[in-house]
Parts: C-alpha cells; structure tokens; sequence
C-alpha cells in the first residue's frame, strides 16, 4: 500500500469509528426523548384522571373489581414512570481501562491539563491504541444505550397494560352509570 493509500484508510477508519459513536449517542438520546414523552403523557393523564375520579365517588359508584382494576392501574403507572425516570439516571460503570475519550477519566485518571493533553496527543500518534480506545468508547456507550432502551421498553409495555387497565374501569363505569 502506498502511503496515500494508508492515509486514505486511517481517515476511513476514524470516521468509521467516530460515526459508530456518533450513531450510538443518537440512539441514547432517542432513548431519553422517548422517557420524556412518556413522562409528560402520564402528566396529561393523571391530570384527566384526578379532575375526574370524584365523579365515580359522586355516582356513588362503590365495587371491589373497579377499585382493584385502579390500584392495578396505579401500580402500572408508578412502575412505567419509574423505569421512564431510571432512563435518565446515569449509570457509570468504573471497572474499565482508562480511556481518554470517557470524560469522567479525562479528569480523574490523566493528571493536570498539560498531563492529559500529552497523553491524548500520544495516544493519538498511535493508531492501533488510538483505535482500541475509540472501540472501547464505542462498547461501553452501546452499554448504556442499551440499559436505556431496556427501561423506555419496560416503560413502554406498562404504559400499554395501564391505558388496557384504565379503559377496562372506564367502560365498567360507563357500564354501571346506564343500567338500570
């Protein structure tokens, strides 16, 4: 391989590199959007749901199966948000190598300014080091992206069962209110 070939793949391998980062981040950050939406519905929701819920006290409306069918549906509710807002916790995992692409080691495992400068310089001059590192970077925010994704799933599958368990009290309440 000439040297302008060489060069032409390094570059290629970079950007290879970097766009696998770059796509992994968008991937946690359609994550974190998709717990936001969430959250807000459930702020819609339970709105409607409290301007609302003293009209089945007014109605008179008393039974054991609409009342289990809503603590059902408040159980649902409290776990599904709860694995919208763990989508936002960060979980930093410590037992890796140092990696100077990781911003909590930047600060905490490469010295002073002028320390991490050098060492990103040098790491950076090596190709086979300077590629581990971006590989490692890559593997362990695809780690985080997919913890993300596992809670907006879990989130996503509760919200389903809560709206099939809010539907189900609604109907019966609708059922109760026109028998006669």
């Amino acid at each position: 391989m000439t040297s302008s070939s060489l060069r032409d793949h390094t570059e290629d391998l970079v950007d290879h590199y970097w766009g696998s980062i770059n796509y992994v981040f968008g991937l946690i950050k359609a994550s974190e959007i998709k717990a936001g939406l969430i959250l807000s519905f459930y702020g819609i929701l339970l709105n409607l749901v409290y301007q609302n819920v003293g009209m089945i006290f007014l109605e008179g409306i008393s039974s054991i199966v609409l009342y289990l069918v809503m603590v059902a549906w408040l159980l649902c509710t409290i776990a599904s948000m709860y694995f919208s807002i763990r989508c936002f916790m960060p979980r930093i995992e410590k037992k890796y190598d140092k990696n100077i692409f990781f911003f909590g080691d930047i600060i905490s495992k490469f010295g002073n300014i002028n320390e991490f400068s050098k060492k990103f310089y040098a790491v950076s001059l090596e190709e086979e080091k300077l590629f581990f590192q971006l590989g490692q970077q890559i593997f362990i925010i695809s780690k985080i992206a997919a913890y993300k994704f596992r809670n907006v799933n879990r989130s996503l599958r509760l919200l389903a069962l809560g709206l099939l368990l809010l539907l189900t009290a609604a109907t019966y309440i609708v059922i109760v209110q026109f028998m006669p």
